[in-house]
């Protein structure tokens, strides 16, 4: 039987991305994202609950998730739920449940006012664009005014 462990997050960083980096070299950033829910109960009061999801990812992604997120950043993830176990130095087994991410995508735009902006960790999959190809084709679809194209002009160094 085929099974699934799919994952999607909208939703706001709690903290900036934590760094480190694997004995071989590869950047992971930790963070934590909030996802939050509003209903009205039986007696018409509003209730909100809020949901806070530890995420992780490795790669080049981290590398783009400790550069360009901050706290508050607006997110969309894709990943798997992950459970670790371990034990504590007093002997104690814990576990911990995170999101491993796939996939991350900055929303609400760049300051500068471009467009949400997506990063795949280069995947090599027919239905995703590249990043760059991407943000080139909104460049290109969405001119900039006389005013932005020095801000344009930086931009083509941004991996997104």
């Amino acid at each position: 039987m085929a099974s699934v462990n799919r994952v999607i997050l909208i939703g706001n960083l709690g903290r900036d991305p934590e760094m480190r980096y694997l004995p071989g070299g590869d950047a992971v950033a930790t963070f934590s994202v909030a996802t939050s829910e509003q209903w009205k109960d039986k007696n018409g009061n509003k209730q909100e609950r809020t949901d806070w999801h530890r995420v992780e990812f490795i790669g080049r992604t981290a590398e783009v998730c400790g550069e360009y997120l901050k706290k508050g950043s607006p997110v969309y993830i894709e990943g798997r739920i992950q459970y670790d176990k371990w034990t504590d130095k007093e002997g104690v087994e814990r576990t911990m449940t995170k999101i491993r991410g796939d996939r991350m995508q900055m929303l609400g735009g760049r300051p500068s006012g471009g467009s949400d902006a997506a990063f795949d960790g280069g995947r090599d999959d027919s239905s995703t664009h590249s990043v760059h190809d991407s943000a080139e084709s909104v460049r290109r679809s969405n001119p900039a005014p006389a005013g932005k194209a020095i801000a344009n002009d930086l931009a083509d160094d941004i991996p997104f």
